[in-house]
């Protein structure tokens, strides 16, 4: 187990910590965690299906180390588990610099953000997760340290405060986001290099299955990892999470390994079907299709219907759903069509077939 500790001022640029609240923030990293970090591939080369952004990547990052430079700021977006984080450990690692990791949320005070540019090393990649999320007044301090890297601090309070202006080192700061339009243009301009990620395709998800399941020592044959793939949204982060279930029930009811016939039975004690929806999803399609008739049905309604919070529905599971064509958006609301009635085996009311 590894504690990892955000580092933070005893007394930074707006003055010293509350009295009874945390001067750091401290997390632990369990056995999954560190389990999680083994099965991220270690550099651009053995990164699968973004050929597009690994290729250029590899591209800037040598053009930065043959000029002994910093490289340029770095935005990666796209849907959650597709990699963003681990791109930025390669591009930490394929540096040879150190990597300083946080995320929007956890900055909610200049302090916050000036601590951490700070103590960065010569070269060091400083890495934002879901950088949208940044406190408004946290982001403008960026500003000056992505152009200038210079960070400039207010001494004292009124009429005689008096700001004091800090050099930094260079330093590349890797942004990531799940909802690249929420950021601000003048933080998304000051990005030099902007790279948005997409689903993989079944094949791209085999391989990453089969690397995994070499990592775990499990057994796993061709048709069990494409039956892990088929059911993982087009997303790593979902199969390497579907690979150490089925490993267990491997280890426990299928003799260690996995077989197609294995990985179908355990996925399916897993609720997940075979276009990767599991009980959740659903259950959103079962509401809109049974009980509201096929739709239209508002957000907040459906949300109270299944007992979810609305955001959850729209940022989780939406996407996937909309994606595969089984809900469709409009102006009344949510409304299910033709193919999602088709997988859910119910016949849908005229009027919402009349929809489409």
């Amino acid at each position: 187990m590894s504690i990892a500790r955000d580092p933070n001022f005893a007394e930074g640029p707006d003055g010293p910590e509350p009295a009874g609240e945390p001067m750091a923030e401290i997390r632990v990293a369990g056995a999954d965690d560190e389990l999680d970090r083994s099965l991220r591939p270690p550099g651009l080369s053995e990164f699968v299906n973004q050929e597009q952004v690994t290729g250029q990547l590899e591209v800037f990052i040598e053009a930065a180390r043959r000029r002994g430079e910093a490289l340029d700021h770095v935005l990666l977006a796209g849907p959650p588990g597709l990699g963003k984080t681990t791109l930025a450990h390669i591009v930490a690692a394929e540096l040879e610099a150190p990597l300083v990791q946080t995320a929007g949320p956890a900055l909610e005070r200049k302090g916050d953000i000036a601590s951490f540019l700070t103590a960065l090393e010569p070269g060091s990649v400083f890495f934002i997760d879901e950088v949208h999320r940044l406190n408004p007044a946290v982001e403008e301090t960026l500003y000056p340290a992505m152009e200038d890297r210079r960070l400039p601090i207010v001494l004292g309070q009124g009429a005689g405060a008096r700001t004091v202006t800090l050099d930094l080192p260079a330093f590349t700061l890797i942004g990531a986001t799940t909802r690249a339009g929420l950021l601000s243009k003048p933080l998304f301009d000051r990005f030099g290099v902007s790279h948005r990620l997409e689903h993989y395709d079944a094949g791209d998800l085999a391989s990453i299955v089969v690397r995994s399941a070499g990592i775990l020592d499990v057994g796993i044959e061709p048709a069990g990892a494409a039956a892990i793939a088929e059911r993982s949204r087009g997303t790593p982060r979902v199969a390497n999470r579907l690979l150490k279930r089925v490993r267990d029930f491997a280890e426990v009811r299928g003799g260690g390994v996995v077989t197609e016939d294995v990985a179908t039975e355990a996925l399916g004690l897993l609720e997940v079907d075979p276009l990767g929806l599991d009980r959740h999803d659903r259950a959103i399609l079962d509401a809109i299709a049974v009980k509201f008739s096929g739709g239209p049905v508002g957000l907040t309604t459906l949300a109270a219907v299944v007992d979810e919070e609305p955001d959850t529905i729209e940022d989780v599971y939406e996407p996937y759903l909309l994606q595969q064509g089984l809900i469709k958006k409009t102006q009344r609301g949510r409304v299910i069509t033709p193919r999602g009635g088709e997988h859910l085996g119910v016949e849908l009311p005229k009027q919402a077939a009349s929809l489409f």
